[in-house]
């Protein structure tokens, strides 16, 4: 198994996506404290804006300034803008792509654009396909994306997402299977504060690694449900600690709070340290 090194190089509990056709909001996003940014090609932008938001994304990439890395969600392979895009996304700097509708591994392979990709699954034959579609190596992480999904499953809407669990945790697995990072969906009601929170927190169980947003209240509430708190930090050095202590006296278990511990706890504890290390004052608000 070989896992694409932009996978692992940094948390993304919050990743915003940006018209690219819409200036203003291009250069607020530079200001937000997402942990990355996708400048959106595709569904965002009309047909008539295509170019002038491929030329504002260039801009954008090229000023630099960002403070996490940047993504170009391109326009699917077959369109008119795909090839475009891609290269733009190349020659600009951008951290990957996102592409859209990925339903094989083919359409990765066949973009071969040099940059990681972050695969998206939206459709019946992307979620079967998605451990293919995870093993592929430029392939760096899947991104839910629900809404489509539920269309073509003619799925009903449903505050705990229950129709769509199974896809969820296809697309987890596939994407853990293969040391990728699995994103979960949007959540499209921006006025639904505790909705969002809740999806967050559910999506934080199923085993997703972030949050893709679409608003910049969005971006707390997503760090919230996927960083680290204190009191978690501090439990996981307790727990290494309570570890480190067996281990040293030739046990191959110990006991934290009466509670038995093995190794794969003291990794769960060292990797919970690992994301509060880096992510520090911004996973406690």
């Amino acid at each position: 198994m070989r896992t694409h090194p932009s996978a692992l190089t940094r948390p993304l509990r919050s990743v915003l996506y940006v018209p690219g056709d819409k200036p203003r909001a291009l250069e607020k996003a530079r200001t937000l404290n997402a942990d990355a940014v996708i400048l959106d090609l595709e569904d965002a932008v009309a047909p008539e804006h295509k170019a002038a938001a491929r030329g504002n994304v260039r801009a954008a990439l090229l000023a630099g300034g960002w403070p996490g890395p940047v993504f170009v969600r391109v326009n699917g392979p077959g369109s008119a803008w795909a090839a475009d895009d891609c290269e733009m996304a190349r020659q600009s700097g951008a951290a990957g792509l996102v592409l859209p509708k990925v339903e094989d591994a083919r359409t990765v392979t066949a973009l071969a654009c040099g940059l990681p990709v972050w695969a998206m699954i939206e459709t019946p034959a992307g979620v079967l396909n998605a451990p293919a579609i995870a093993a592929v190596p430029d392939v760096a992480g899947l991104l839910v994306g629900a809404n489509d999904l539920a269309r073509a499953l003619r799925t009903r809407p449903h505050p705990q997402r229950l129709p769509l669990l199974h896809a969820l945790s296809a697309v987890v697995l596939a994407a853990r299977a293969h040391g990728k990072l699995p994103l979960d969906a949007v959540y499209n009601d921006v006025r639904d504060p505790e909705g969002f929170a809740a999806e967050c927190e559910q999506g934080r169980s199923l085993g997703f690694a972030g949050k893709t947003v679409i608003h910049p209240d969005q971006i707390g509430p997503a760090h919230a449900a996927y960083g680290v708190t204190p009191q978690q930090a501090e439990e996981a050095r307790a727990v290494l600690a309570a570890w480190g202590d067996a281990r040293a006296a030739g046990k191959s278990v110990a006991t934290f709070r009466g509670a038995l511990i093995e190794q794969m706890h003291a990794d769960e504890a060292a990797e919970v340290l690992q994301l509060w290390e880096v992510t520090g004052e911004r996973s406690a608000h």
